[in-house]
């Protein structure tokens, strides 16, 4: 069963990567983006990341069912944000309602550091550059 995790809970004390997409199952995110962090993780976390983490405005069940397609496993921690409360908190939302799909996480990676964002790289627009796996490994 999913279980609720508070942002203090999830970012106090460590050092974690987090990436938003768009939505689980969609084509840039399930061929690059989340592929890329899996095959990255290791490499994250041997310079010191805690937790490898992926969000999106999805149910957990969803979440659950797209980790397990690419092979998330223990390397990316699967979060949803299926009221988007967290998205929008951040300022990282954008409205997809045109292409059916609603409010929606913006394409973005960060490095967390005990609660405080260090690196954040958003996307100008479609495609996938600045919030890859590389990049963020090559930041660290």
């Amino acid at each position: 069963m999913p279980k609720a995790v508070t942002t203090a809970e999830f970012f106090g004390g460590r050092k974690v990567v987090l990436f938003g997409v768009p939505g689980a199952f969609t084509p840039t995110c399930s061929k690059d983006h989340l592929p890329g962090f899996v095959t990255a993780a290791a490499a994250l976390k041997a310079k010191g990341v805690d937790e490898v983490a992926c969000v999106a405005v999805n149910d957990a069940f969803v979440m659950g069912a797209w980790g397990e397609s690419v092979g998330a496993g223990e390397g990316v921690r699967m979060l949803a944000d299926g009221s988007a409360a967290f998205t929008k908190a951040a300022g990282l939302d954008q409205d997809l309602s045109e292409g059916g799909m609603g409010v929606r996480s913006q394409r973005y990676s960060m490095v967390v550091e005990d609660g405080v964002v260090k690196v954040l790289n958003v996307e100008p627009a479609r495609g996938l550059t600045c919030s890859r796996a590389d990049n963020i490994l090559s930041l660290l």
